[in-house]
């Protein structure tokens, strides 16, 4: 029972992560349509969306990846037209330094993703940051800045000489029903467990019991055999 829960965990986490590629491959919609500043864009996250302004090379950070690969993400502050700023990871690169951005009016595509866990910063040079993580870019960057970020699409990486950045998508509920089978099976596993301990603690009071009627039993028939008859 408790690995038949764990499995349906395991199918519960896929569905889930299917359910957030679904999400990230689905038409892109307009990035203030769920990101406006000052507001949350929760809504939003792991939705491809569609941006535009332009961006200033003034804000441009590296991000250390943390897969091994001792590659960085390029992260760089895009104006929309609104005045607000966009955190973009562009793509990656092995070593620095990172190009420059495209200048003038750019139109973009990507996935917007929620602020990132802090990280520590440990000795970084500057120009660097360990995450992207967004109270971290408001202490830099000039405000507005959109809830969340934007890591572009391959495509738009590409054109801008830069490799795509792998994208760790929100996780996404898997269904209902296999989320409530995992609580199923381990309940049944914990009631099962339970009656096991309740029977053998009964069987052991029922031999207990027995064991001191039968001890019971002995004195009195000892006690009998040593007293003398009585006459008839």
């Amino acid at each position: 029972m408790v690995a038949l829960g764990f499995w349906q965990l395991e199918v519960y986490h896929r569905q889930g992560e299917a359910a957030a590629a679904r999400r990230a491959d689905a038409a892109p919609i307009p990035l203030s349509s769920v990101a406006r500043p000052g507001s949350s864009a929760a809504a939003g996250f792991g939705r491809s969306v569609t941006f535009e302004g332009s961006y200033d090379p003034a804000l441009q950070l590296l991000v250390p990846t943390e897969d091994g690969t001792e590659q960085f993400r390029v992260l760089t502050g895009l104006r929309q037209a609104d005045g607000s700023v966009v955190a973009v990871v562009r793509g990656v690169i092995s070593r620095p330094p990172a190009p420059a951005p495209p200048s003038g009016q750019v139109q973009q595509i990507g996935v917007l993703l929620p602020t990132e866990e802090h990280a520590a910063e440990g000795n970084l040079p500057t120009g660097q940051i360990a995450s992207v993580r967004l109270p971290t870019l408001a202490q830099q960057w000039p405000s507005p800045l959109i809830d969340g970020f934007v890591t572009l699409s391959g495509a738009d990486a590409a054109s801008q000489g830069l490799e795509p950045a792998t994208l760790q998508l929100p996780e996404s509920p898997g269904r209902l029903r296999n989320g409530a089978y995992v609580g199923q099976w381990w309940l049944f596993a914990a009631f099962a467990l339970f009656m096991a301990v309740r029977m053998t603690r009964d069987i052991g009071v029922h031999e207990a019991e027995m064991a001191e009627a039968g001890v019971a039993e002995a004195g009195v028939a000892e006690i009998t055999a040593e007293r003398p008859g009585e006459p008839t």
